[in-house]
C-alpha cells in the first residue's frame, strides 16, 4: 500500500502568547510505491486503510514517519469540552484506534485549511478575536468586534466605579471624625476585603476561558446554577438601580448649583427628576452607540477626575488666602496633622463602625471590569491585572487624600473674616489661635459652618480652582452610572441565555458585532427611570450595597470552595491567592452586610434563598462542572471510605437491594416497590444483564445506561443503574451479585420478579432462574420475589417507544436480561417516554398488609412491610401478622409472638395464630398440584437409582417419583397455605410471606417452582415472597 505524498505546507501562523519551534526536521517524503520498514501489507486492516480521508494524515506522516489515524494535539480537540468522553472535531474515537478500521469517507474529512491549525494553536472564534479567521479562504469576512485591553477595559473602568461622591464629599468629614490613623485603618480594612475579592476573581477568571456575563458567569460556573442564577439576577437588578442612584447623585449636585444661583427649573424635587431623566437618556445613547463610544466617554470622565485630583493637590501647597484661612485651611502644618491624627467623635454616626459603614461603599466597584468580560481581548490577563491595579491606585488616592487634607484643615472654623486675632490673644482656645484666628465661640456652641467636621465641600475649598472639583464629582457620578448601565445588561444577557428563569429569554438577544443586548439596555433604562422618579433612594441604597457585598461573599466562597474540593479541574494560572484568605473575605463580607444595615442584609439573604429554592426545584438541565459537583464527589468518597471503618451492627441494618429489573422501564412495579421502602433509607441498584457477544452489546450498554438513569430520576426513584454483558443470564447475575456496590454500600438482598412462564419456558431458563436463587443464598444474600396477578413486564405496551433490543422476561431463553437486536433508541427518547403507573404509586387507604411469618429467617419478612408502612401512601394500612401454631396452645403462642414483636418495637399489634396450617388440603387442590408437576415427572416407577440418574442426566429439572414421595408433606403444605391465603387475605393491599427453601441438589427446579406457583396462585394483591439469609436484621437490645 502506497504511503501518502507530503505536500508543501505553508508556514504555521503563530499567534497568542506561545511560540512553537520545531525541534526535528521533517522526514523526507517517500516515493509512491516505496515501503518503509513498518509499512503495512495490503489487506492487513491497519491504520493506513483509506488514509486519504484523514485530515491530518499528511502531517502525521511527516511527524511519525508512517500513516496513522492518531492525530497530533490541537486546540480544536479541546474547545468547548463539556463532559468526560465527549468526542471533538478531528480526534478519532477509541474504537477507531482499537478496533478494525472501516473506511468511512466522511468521518474525518475537514477543510484543507485545518492543516494550518494542526500545530496546536487555536482557530479562534468571534470571542477570541477572529485573528485566524481573517486569512481563511472562502469564509465571509465579518466585522471584528471591539475588544479592550486591561487598562482601557478593566483598570480605568474599575477606578471610575470605585471613585464616587464619597471621595469628594465624605472622606474629609470621616477624617475629621476618626482621625487620620483610624481613617487609614477604615480604608485598609475596606481594601482588605476588596483585595481578597480581587484575588479570588483573578483565580476564578484564570481557571479556563471566560466568556461574557461577568460576575454571574464567574459565580455560576464555579458554584453552579443555583447560587449563580440567584446572584446573577439580583446583581443585574442592583446595577440597574445603581444607575438611578448615581444619576440622582449627579442631579442633586446640579440642583444645588441651580439653587445657589436661584435658577431652579420647577422645584427641588422635580428638578432632580427632570435632570436625572435627561442624564440617563444621554447615557443610554452613549451605551447604544457601542462599546467603543462608551469606552471613550469613560476615558473622558477619567481624565476629568485626574485633573480634579491634581487640582486638589496643587491647592494644598498654594499659600492660603484670608478667605480660606477663615474656613479653616492653613496649608501643611505639623500641629494640624498631629491634632487630626487622633479621633474626635461627634454626632450619632460618631463611631468606628458607623464611619466604616459610610465609607465601605466607596471601596466597592471592583467588578466593573469583570462584568464586561465578553468585551475583553484576554479576560484571563485583563481581569486580574486591571482589577488589582485599580484597587492599588484607588487605595493610594484615598490614603493620600485623607493624610493631606488632615494636615491642612482644622476641624472647626467659622468662615467669618472678623474672627482674625493677634497670635497669643487671651481667651482664644484651639489650634487656630496659633495661626491668628479665634474660632472658640462657634466651636463651643457647635455652630461652626466650616472646617473638616462641618463642611462637606472642604476639597473644593482647598483646591486651586473649585469648579474643577465639581467637575470631578460630575465625572465620578456619571462614570459610575455609565459603568452600571453597561454592566447590568451584559450580566442579564448571559443569565437570559442560560434560561434558568422563565419569561426573561426575550432580553437575551444580541445585536451587532459585539452582540449588544439592546433589549437589556432598554429594560435597565426603564428600571433606572422608575427609581429616578422616586427621587429618594436613601431606603434602597443599603439594599444595593448589600447585594454587591453578597456578590463579593459568593466570589470569595467560590474560590475557597473550588480550592477545598481538590478537583483536578481547578488549575488557575493566577497563583497569588489563598483559599483561607478567600474564606475570610467571604465571612467578613457577610459580617459587613449586617454592620451596614441588618434589615437590608436579611432582605438580600431572603431574595437569594428564594431564587436559590426556585432553581433547586426546577433543576435546569445545565452542566458547568461546578465546584458543588466536585464537593459532592468528595463528600461521597470520604463518607464511603469512612463507612468501611465502621463495624456493622444489627441496629444499623439497612435492606440494600440489588433489583434485577432488566431495563427499569420494563418493570416499573418492581422499581416502585423497592424504591418506596429504600427511598432516603438505603441502597437500591437496578441491575440489567445484556445477553450476547461483548463486542456487540458494549456500545448498547454505553448508550442506554444514561437513558435508564434519567428514566429513574424522572420517576423520582433514588437508585443506581448498572449493567453487565454476559453469555447467559445466570453468569451475568453472578457478576452483579459479586461486583455490585462499593465498600459497605453493597447489596444484601436480591429482588427479582416471579417467573410466570416457567412452565412454557425452555428448561435451561428454568434451571437458570432457580439457580440464581441458589447463588444468592450462596453469597449470603436475602431473596425477595415479587408476583403480581397482571405480571410485572410492560415491555409489550412500550414496544413502540423503547429500544427493540430489550425483550420481555418471558422470552424462552431470557429471565431478566436483554438480547441482541438491530436498533437502539437514544437515551433522551427513553427518558422522555410516558411513565407507566403502578399500584405502588397510589394511596392504599385503610386496607391491610398481611405478613405470613411462617419461618424465622432473621426478621426480613417483618422488616420490609414495616418500612413500607412508614410511607405516606401505605401509612393508613393495618399490618397483620400470621404465624403457624398448634390448636391446643393458641393463646400461649400468640402471647409469645406479641411479646416478641413488642420488643422489636414494630408497632404490630394484630397477631393471628394459624392452627389449621397442617390440615389436609381439599382434594381438588391436591389434584391441581399433581397436574401442575405432571409434565415435569420422570415417571421412573421402581427403577434403581443408577437408572434414574441416567434418565435425569440430560434433564436435571425433572422430578423422580422418589422425590415426589419424599417431599409430599412439604408440597401439601404449600397447597394448604394457598387456601389459607385465599381465606384471610383476599382483599389485602399486600401479602408478604416467607417461602420455603429448596435444598440445592436435592430439590429439582421444576418442583421448587411448583411450590412457589401453588403458594401464590389466584391471589389478587401483590405477593412478596421474602426470605432472609438466616441472620438477624432485628434486635430488641439497645447495644
Amino acid at each position: 500500500m502506497a504511503e501518502l505524498p507530503i505536500p508543501d505546507l505553508p508556514p504555521a501562523h503563530c499567534s497568542g502568547r506561545f511560540t512553537i519551534s520545531t525541534l526535528l526536521p521533517p522526514l523526507p517524503c517517500m516515493e509512491e510505491g516505496d515501503r518503509g520498514p513498518y509499512a503495512p501489507t495490503e489487506g492487513s486492516g491497519c491504520d493506513s486503510a483509506q488514509p486519504t480521508h484523514l485530515s491530518s494524515s499528511t502531517l502525521c506522516t511527516r511527524t511519525f514517519g508512517y500513516n496513522t489515524v492518531d492525530v497530533v494535539p490541537a486546540y480544536e480537540h479541546y474547545a468547548n469540552s463539556k463532559g468526560v468522553g465527549d468526542l471533538r472535531k478531528g480526534r478519532p474515537s477509541l474504537a477507531d484506534l482499537h478496533s478494525i478500521l472501516k473506511p468511512d469517507p466522511g468521518r474525518f474529512r475537514t477543510p484543507v485549511s485545518d492543516l494550518q491549525q494542526s500545530n496546536g494553536l487555536p482557530e479562534a472564534g468571534p470571542e477570541a478575536g477572529l485573528e485566524e479567521a481573517e486569512g481563511e479562504p472562502g469564509r465571509a469576512s465579518m466585522p471584528e468586534p471591539v475588544r479592550f485591553g486591561w487598562v482601557k477595559g478593566v483598570m480605568i473602568r474599575c477606578m471610575l466605579n470605585i471613585w464616587g461622591v464619597i471621595l469628594y464629599l465624605r472622606l474629609p468629614w470621616i477624617t475629621a471624625q476618626a482621625g487620620i490613623a483610624l481613617t487609614w485603618l477604615i480604608i485598609l480594612m475596606s481594601v482588605t476585603v476588596t483585595t481578597i475579592t480581587g484575588l479570588s476573581i483573578s483565580a476564578i477568571s484564570t481557571n479556563g476561558k471566560v466568556k461574557s456575563g461577568g460576575t454571574y458567569f464567574l459565580i455560576s460556573r464555579s458554584l453552579g446554577p443555583e447560587l449563580g442564577g440567584s446572584i446573577g439576577l439580583i446583581f443585574a437588578f442592583a446595577n440597574a438601580v445603581a444607575v438611578a442612584m448615581h444619576t440622582v447623585g449627579f442631579a442633586e449636585t446640579v440642583r444645588d448649583l441651580l439653587q445657589e444661583h436661584n435658577s431652579l427649573i420647577v422645584d427641588p424635587t422635580n428638578d432632580i427628576r427632570i435632570i436625572g431623566v435627561i442624564t440617563v437618556t444621554v447615557l443610554l445613547g452613549i451605551s447604544l452607540a457601542g462599546m467603543e463610544w462608551e469606552a471613550k466617554a469613560q476615558i473622558l470622565f477619567f481624565l476629568v477626575i485626574l485633573v480634579s485630583f491634581i487640582n486638589y493637590l496643587v491647592g494644598t501647597v498654594i499659600p492660603a488666602t484670608t478667605e480660606k484661612q477663615a474656613k479653616g485651611f492653613f496649608s501643611y502644618r505639623a500641629d494640624i496633622f498631629a491634632q487630626n491624627f487622633v479621633p474626635n467623635w461627634r454626632g450619632p454616626e460618631g463611631s468606628f463602625f458607623g464611619l466604616f459603614s459610610i465609607f465601605f461603599p466607596s471601596a466597592t466597584g471592583i467588578l466593573a471590569g469583570a462584568n464586561i468580560s465578553g468585551d475583553l481581548k484576554d479576560p484571563a490577563v485583563a481581569i486580574p491585572k486591571g482589577t488589582l491595579m485599580a484597587i492599588f491606585w484607588t487605595t493610594v488616592s484615598y490614603l493620600v487624600l485623607s493624610a493631606t487634607i488632615g494636615a491642612c484643615v482644622v476641624r472647626d472654623a467659622s468662615g467669618s473674616l472678623n474672627d482674625s486675632v493677634a497670635v497669643g490673644s487671651p481667651g482664644c482656645e484651639g489650634l487656630a489661635c496659633s495661626f491668628g484666628w479665634n474660632f472658640t465661640s462657634c466651636a463651643q456652641q457647635q455652630s461652626c459652618r466650616y472646617g473638616l467636621s462641618n463642611y462637606y465641600q472642604s476639597m473644593s475649598m482647598v483646591s486651586g480652582f473649585g469648579p474643577l472639583i465639581t467637575a470631578g464629582i460630575f465625572g465620578a457620578t456619571l462614570s459610575s452610572a455609565l459603568a452600571c448601565l453597561v454592566s447590568a445588561p451584559k450580566v442579564f444577557q448571559c443569565l437570559c441565555k442560560d434560561q434558568l428563569y422563565p419569561l426573561i429569554g426575550f432580553f437575551g438577544k444580541g445585536y451587532g458585532r459585539n452582540s449588544e443586548p439592546i433589549r437589556g439596555y432598554m429594560l435597565t433604562y426603564i428600571i433606572a427611570i422608575g427609581f429616578i422618579l422616586i427621587a429618594e433612594l436613601n431606603a434602597i441604597a443599603p439594599i444595593i450595597s448589600n447585594f454587591f457585598l453578597c456578590s463579593y461573599a459568593l466570589i470569595n466562597f467560590s474560590c475557597f470552595h473550588a480550592s477545598i474540593t481538590n478537583s483536578p479541574g481547578w488549575r488557575p494560572s493566577f497563583r497569588y491567592y489563598s483559599k483561607w484568605a478567600a474564606l475570610f473575605g467571604a465571612t467578613v463580607s457577610v459580617v459587613i452586610m449586617f454592620l451596614l444595615t441588618w434589615w437590608a442584609a436579611l432582605i438580600a439573604f431572603g431574595i437569594v434563598i428564594f431564587l436559590l429554592g426556585y432553581v433547586l426545584y426546577k433543576k435546569p438541565d445545565v452542566n458547568w462542572g461546578s465546584s458543588m459537583q466536585a464537593s459532592s464527589y468528595n463528600m461521597a468518597l470520604n463518607y464511603s471510605v469512612g463507612l468501611s471503618e465502621v463495624d456493622e451492627h444489627i441496629k444499623n441494618y439497612r435492606p440494600q437491594c440489588l433489583v434485577l429489573t432488566g431495563p427499569p422501564n420494563f418493570r416499573p412495579a418492581l422499581v416502585d416497590f423497592v424504591g418506596t421502602f429504600t427511598k432516603n433509607l438505603s441502597l437500591m441498584l437496578c441491575g440489567n444483564v445484556l445477553i450476547g457477544p461483548r463486542k456487540q452489546k458494549m456500545p448498547e450498554s454505553r448508550l442506554m445506561a444514561d437513558g435508564h438513569t434519567k428514566w429513574l430520576m424522572k420517576r423520582k426513584i433514588k437508585a443506581f443503574y448498572t449493567d453487565v454483558v454476559a453469555e447467559d443470564l445466570r453468569s451475568g447475575v453472578q457478576m452483579l451479585i459479586q461486583a455490585a456496590g462499593l465498600g459497605k454500600m453493597r447489596p444484601n438482598i436480591l429482588v427479582l420478579g416471579y417467573k410466570r412462564n416457567w412452565r412454557t419456558a425452555s428448561p435451561q431458563s428454568l434451571e437458570d432462574y432457580v439457580g440464581i436463587l441458589h447463588d444468592a443464598f450462596d453469597f449470603k444474600y436475602g431473596v425477595c420475589l415479587m408476583r403480581m396477578k397482571e405480571g410485572l413486564n410492560v415491555s409489550q405496551v412500550l414496544q413502540a417507544h423503547v429500544n427493540p433490543t430489550f425483550e420481555a422476561a418471558e422470552h424462552p431463553k431470557n429471565g431478566t436480561g436483554s438480547r441482541a437486536a438491530p436498533g437502539t433508541v437514544d437515551p433522551t427518547t427513553l427518558a422522555s417516554e410516558q411513565q407507566a403507573s403502578t399500584i405502588f404509586q397510589s394511596e392504599q387507604g385503610k386496607k391491610t398488609i398481611d405478613i405470613y411469618w411462617l419461618f424465622d429467617d432473621g426478621g426480613l419478612t417483618l422488616l420490609i412491610p414495616y418500612l413500607l408502612g412508614r410511607k405516606k401512601r401505605w401509612g393508613k394500612c393495618k399490618i397483620r401478622v400470621f404465624v403457624g401454631g398448634q390448636i391446643n396452645r393458641m393463646d400461649e403462642e400468640r402471647k409469645a409472638i406479641v411479646s416478641l414483636l413488642s420488643k422489636f418495637r414494630l408497632g404490630f399489634h394484630e397477631v393471628h395464630i394459624l392452627p389449621d396450617i397442617n390440615q389436609k388440603p381439599r382434594p381438588e387442590h391436591i389434584k391441581r398440584f399433581d397436574e401442575l408437576i405432571a409434565p415435569f415427572r420422570l415417571n421412573d416407577g421402581f427403577k434403581d437409582e443408577a437408572t434414574v440418574n441416567e434418565m435425569r442426566q440430560g434433564c436435571p429439572w425433572k422430578i423422580s417419583d422418589e422425590e415426589v414421595d419424599k417431599n409430599r408433606a412439604k408440597s401439601l403444605r404449600q397447597v394448604r397455605l394457598n387456601e389459607i391465603l385465599l381465606d384471610y387475605s383476599r382483599d389485602a393491599a399486600l401479602i408478604a410471606i416467607t417461602p420455603p427453601i429448596g435444598r440445592k441438589g436435592r430439590c429439582p427446579s421444576s418442583l421448587y417452582m411448583a411450590w412457589l406457583e401453588t403458594l401464590s396462585q389466584d391471589l389478587r394483591p401483590p405477593v412478596i415472597l421474602t426470605r432472609g439469609n438466616q441472620e438477624n436484621v432485628l434486635t430488641f437490645y439497645c447495644q
